[in-house]
């Protein structure tokens, strides 16, 4: 394989392969991660939408009021805006401590990469599922699901 064709074949990695999940852990950085939900990408929301999880969901604005991500929503925010007075409140999908989509396959990108041993990754991965969201695959899934929920 060619530089350019190595180059090329990075660069086109789906945002699975460029994040690829961590080995469970429960210790207590790893759990402390659970506090704010993961993101999903564009497609893992849509496979988890059809899968019945539409209703658990929260919408999160940019701060430029641009696009929305949909994602796990905190506890007693399901369905709506994410709001600030819901935060403390954890992951609406976290019950004594374990995480209800663990091993359904539904389960953020952003959940199954971060991890105690990928210290300060998380920040890319983040970035890199934001840009996910701000396309037209992701406006339109939002439009979908606000039209469903809101």
């Amino acid at each position: 394989m060619t530089p350019v064709t190595a180059m090329k074949r990075k660069k086109n990695r789906s945002l699975k392969e460029k994040y690829p999940s961590s080995e469970p852990c429960s210790c207590e950085i790893c759990r402390s991660y659970c506090a704010r939900p993961g993101w999903w990408t564009v497609e893992e929301a849509a496979q988890a939408i059809r899968a019945g999880y539409g209703g658990r969901m929260m919408l999160e604005i940019a701060p430029d009021m641009t696009f929305g991500v949909l994602s796990p929503a905190f506890k007693g925010c399901e369905g709506n805006f994410a709001l600030q007075e819901y935060a403390n409140n954890g992951c609406n999908f976290m019950r004594n401590g374990l995480c209800e989509l663990h091993g359904t396959g539904f389960e953020p990108l952003e959940c199954l990469f971060c991890h105690h041993e990928r210290k300060g990754l998380g920040q890319k991965c983040h970035e890199d599922i934001e840009k996910d969201w701000n396309s037209a695959a992701g406006k339109r899934l939002v439009n979908r699901w606000v039209n469903t929920n809101l």
